[in-house]
C-alpha cells in the first residue's frame, strides 16, 4: 500500500521523537508519493451516519470514510503544518505532550488545505454551528497518546459539539462516563468521522491510549465552534 510505504519512509526520515520536531524532509518524501492518492473530498450528505446515544443527553455520530482521499490529506498536512510539541499539565506537573500539534482558526486566513474548508462548511451546515477552529494532532507511533479527558469547550458552551476526522493508521478511541461505568470503543482511521455532542463533554471523557502493536502514525483533525476569538492554547484535544 502506498500510504504504508510513505509512512515508513517518513518515520525514518522526518518523524523523529526529538524535543523540537523537524519535518522538513517529510515534504520531499510525500511529493514522491502524491501521484498515487485519490483527490480529497467529504461526504456532504453524511450518508452512512449512525448515532449512538450514550444516555438521554449525550450522543456520538459516526460516518465511516467521511473524508475521501484521506491518505493525501494525511500526507499534505504532515508535510505542511508547523508541528509543535507542547507542554501540558498532567498529574500536577508540566510535561511534554506525547504527540505533536498544530492549530488553525478563521483569524489565520484560508484553511491549510481546501478540503478542510469544505469539511468545515459541511459540518457547519449539518450541525447548525459555526465551526471556526481546527486542531491537528499527530500521533507518531503507538507510544504517542492522549489521556482520559473532556475537551475544555464545556467551560465556554453549554453543549459543545466536537468533530474528529481520523487519518493515517487506525487507532482506538475510548469514551466512558465520568461517574463510572463501562467504556465504549471505536477504531478510527482513513477518513472516519466521529462527532461528540449533547452533554458528552460534561458527562463523559475520552482517550487515545498507547499501543504496543501500532507502528504507523495517526493524524486527527478536530473541528470546534465559537473558538476563533479566544483559543485556549493549553486545551487538550483528541
Amino acid at each position: 500500500m502506498v500510504l504504508r510505504t510513505c509512512v515508513r519512509r517518513a518515520k525514518l526520515g522526518a518523524m523523529t521523537r526529538t524535543a523540537t520536531p523537524h519535518l522538513d524532509e517529510a515534504e520531499l518524501i510525500w511529493q514522491q508519493c502524491l501521484f498515487a492518492f485519490e483527490d480529497p473530498t467529504v461526504d456532504a450528505g453524511f450518508s452512512g451516519l449512525t448515532r449512538t446515544q450514550l444516555d438521554d443527553t449525550s450522543w456520538v455520530d459516526i460516518v465511516p470514510g467521511w473524508l475521501r482521499g484521506a491518505d493525501l490529506v494525511f500526507a499534505e498536512l504532515v508535510a505542511r503544518l508547523p508541528w509543535e510539541q507542547r507542554e501540558v499539565t498532567m498529574y500536577q506537573r508540566r510535561l511534554p505532550e506525547p504527540r505533536l500539534t498544530a492549530w488553525w482558526t478563521t483569524t489565520d486566513g484560508l484553511e491549510p488545505l481546501p478540503v478542510l474548508g469544505e469539511a468545515r462548511a459541511a459540518l457547519t451546515r449539518h450541525y447548525s454551528l459555526p465551526f471556526d477552529s481546527i486542531g491537528c494532532n499527530l500521533y507518531r507511533d503507538g507510544r504517542d497518546s492522549v489521556a482520559w479527558h473532556a475537551d475544555r469547550e464545556r467551560y465556554e458552551h453549554e453543549d459543545p459539539v466536537v468533530a474528529i476526522i481520523s487519518t493515517g493508521t487506525p487507532r482506538v478511541l475510548h469514551i466512558r462516563p465520568k461517574a463510572g461505568g463501562a467504556s465504549r470503543t471505536w477504531r478510527l482511521g482513513q477518513g472516519d468521522l466521529l462527532v461528540m455532542g449533547g452533554a458528552c463533554q460534561h458527562d463523559y471523557e475520552h482517550c487515545v491510549p498507547k499501543s504496543a502493536t501500532v507502528e504507523g502514525p495517526r493524524l486527527s483533525i478536530v473541528f470546534r465552534h465559537h473558538l476563533a476569538a479566544g483559543w485556549v492554547s493549553d486545551t487538550v484535544v483528541s
